[in-house]
């Protein structure tokens, strides 16, 4: 069955889905399907494997296991998506070729196409189904919200920058410095948010105030 070429009224299925086309990546929210394409940019990439590398020694011989994309997470027959990193605590979750239920934990690296579904219809899904934790990652301005599940809606844990040292409120020995994982190259205009311009110094020449 071909995947879907463009938005249509017709809802879709696991069953649909798992006769896509292996080389297209797409994810099923209530049925509609969402084309997981073009691929990530090269931050998005490299903070990907940075932080599943400083995620991983936390996790290694532990019951729960970490899983980064492309894992398929089934949710529901409608719902079907594949989050950058994932921690599954239930061995019986873990299918040969996919994630049956929703995980523990749920990171969500942010790039321009995917912003919007990221913040609203996923968080949206995540909370329906219980994930228990929710991160979204920030490439630029260097940001991790973390969102904790609690009666059944997410409640506002913690944000962390570049300078933080990120913790979890589900795992409570992760402990993560931040700075490695955003230490990539800014563009000249990102470099201008950074810029603080001091007035000239109280005892400063006048000509030199002046440029002269």
């Amino acid at each position: 069955m071909p995947s879907p070429a463009q938005p249509s009224n017709e809802r879709f299925t696991w069953t649909d889905y798992q006769h896509w086309p292996e080389e297209e990546r797409w994810e099923i929210i209530g049925g509609q399907p969402f084309a997981m394409s073009p691929s990530p940019g090269s931050r998005h990439q490299l903070i990907a494997t940075r932080l599943g590398a400083a995620l991983e020694p936390h996790f290694r011989g532990k019951p729960c296991q970490l899983f980064a994309a492309p894992m398929d997470v089934r949710l529901s027959d409608e719902d079907v998506v594949q989050p950058d990193l994932l921690v599954v605590c239930d061995a019986k979750q873990i299918k040969p070729t996919h994630i049956e239920g929703p995980p523990r934990l749920v990171v969500e690296i942010l790039s321009p196409g995917s912003e919007q579904r990221d913040r609203h219809e996923k968080r949206a899904l995540y909370t329906r189904f219980g994930v228990a934790e929710f991160w979204i990652v920030t490439p630029f301005p260097h940001l991790v919200e973390v969102y904790a599940l609690k009666e059944g809606r997410y409640t506002y844990w913690n944000t962390f920058t570049a300078r933080d040292r990120l913790t979890s409120p589900t795992f409570k020995k992760v402990e993560i410095d931040l700075a490695p994982i955003f230490d990539f190259p800014l563009e000249d205009h990102e470099k201008a948010l950074f810029r603080v311009k001091e007035p000239p110094g109280r005892y400063m020449a006048a000509s030199e105030r002046q440029g002269k």
